[in-house]
């Protein structure tokens, strides 16, 4: 870490400021107009705090980074570097680089900064964290072999480290990275009980783009499923350059080479509820015992078993994070324009188009449209381009 330090002004987020006016102001009116004059309105121009939600912060002295990406400086002889493998609400779960587990806080700082996150730490971040007990940091302290392996420490995470490849997705108006520093998202789709949904597979394409990773497409349940139906599917993605692994978590097919996907890599599992996350990591590696459940016999949905997302060591090499279940996957801080860019199939055509600014959606003169008219682009991928093109309009 660069020893040189800079000071630098930060936004950080508004407080709730009092109201302008009192809320019964009208009402006191009413009841006595005759001392009217006598009511104070306790009325201001700008709310208290406006002028005061900025600070100068001491950071690392480097090439000119985001603000949040460079906040704020650490002292290496008093905090230790480590990954955080879990989030539950405002408790992180980080394990250090010489092998302590800390269980730790945000720094209200970098909880107050002004950023569209929802959330300012996740499951992969590198962070450095400074130990609650004395002693406790600094980055040539010997962890303490003599105590107990499940001890946890306390601590505070004092700074986040700068990402590559996140999975992220857009949730109430807000970034919410599901995880973070991963180097490729399989995408977990069961082909029966629930359904396979391809416009989700093709969504998922899109997040993986967005973030930097590389996309692995993993079709489970295929003992019960017939291979040759699967081919077209299989066909499609092969061609946009997207390894298919068809497996099946209970009879083992296709668990080796599933687990050569994973080895020496830093993965996430994603998918809907009950496509068998959980149960295939509990076939890659025998003895993790992760919670799983059966599909729901009413509705043919997954049942929401795993809850956070939870980063796990592999024994052959790497690790994996597996993740909650997701209903929808809306894409985050994408413009209507910018969706084509994720269909690298329609690049041949866009150029053909009448219009330089054609959104491939209603216009005349369309060559992607007529692609599509003509089987060059499948149905399949086009209504999920509309699907994405007329969501990221909504958001």
């Amino acid at each position: 870490m660069s020893e040189k330090k800079k000071k630098i002004r930060v936004e950080l987020r508004k407080n709730r400021a009092k109201p302008p006016r009192e809320k019964d102001f009208t009402r006191v009116y009413q009841e006595s107009q005759e001392h009217a004059e006598d009511i104070q309105t306790t009325e201001r121009v700008r709310a208290k705090g406006e002028l005061s939600r900025y600070r100068t912060v001491v950071t690392e002295a480097g090439p000119e980074e985001e603000v949040p990406a460079v906040l704020p400086a650490v002292n290496p002889e008093q905090c230790v570097r480590g990954r955080v493998l879990r989030v539950h609400g405002l408790v992180s779960i980080v394990e250090a680089d010489d092998g302590r587990m800390f269980r730790c806080a945000v720094r209200r700082l970098l909880k107050s900064l002004a950023t569209e996150e929802r959330n300012v730490v996740a499951t992969g971040d590198i962070v450095w964290v400074r130990p609650a007990t004395p002693g406790g940091g600094g980055a040539n302290a010997a962890p303490d072999r003599h105590s107990p392996s499940a001890e946890t420490l306390e601590g505070m995470i004092e700074r986040v480290e700068p990402r590559h490849g996140v999975l992220t997705r857009a949730s109430r108006r807000r970034e919410h990275v599901l995880v973070a520093n991963v180097d490729q998202l399989i995408i977990v789709m069961s082909l029966v009980q629930p359904d396979l949904k391809p416009h989700l597979i093709d969504r998922y394409l899109a997040a993986a783009q967005q973030g930097g990773l590389k996309p692995v497409l993993c079709l489970n349940k295929s003992d019960l499923a017939d291979p040759v139906e699967l081919q077209p599917l299989i066909g499609l993605y092969a061609q946009l350059g997207v390894p298919v692994v068809l497996c099946s978590a209970r009879t083992g097919f296709g668990i080796d080479r599933l687990r050569e996907q994973l080895r020496g890599r830093a993965s996430v599992f994603s998918g809907q509820s009950g496509v068998g996350k959980s149960s295939l990591l509990n076939a890659i590696q025998p003895g993790l015992g992760l919670a799983v459940q059966s599909v729901s016999a009413v509705n043919q949905k997954g049942r929401h078993t795993t809850t956070f997302a939870s980063l796990i060591k592999l024994n052959f090499g790497g690790w994996v994070v597996d993740t909650p279940g997701v209903r929808q996957l809306a894409l985050w801080d994408t413009r209507p324009e910018e969706v084509e860019g994720y269909f690298p199939e329609f690049r041949p055509f866009v150029p053909l188009c009448t219009f330089p600014d054609c959104t491939h959606t209603h216009e005349k003169g369309c060559a992607v449209k007529d692609a599509v008219a003509r089987r060059l682009i499948t149905t399949q991928r086009y209504h999920s381009y509309l699907g994405l093109f007329h969501g990221t309009a909504e958001l």
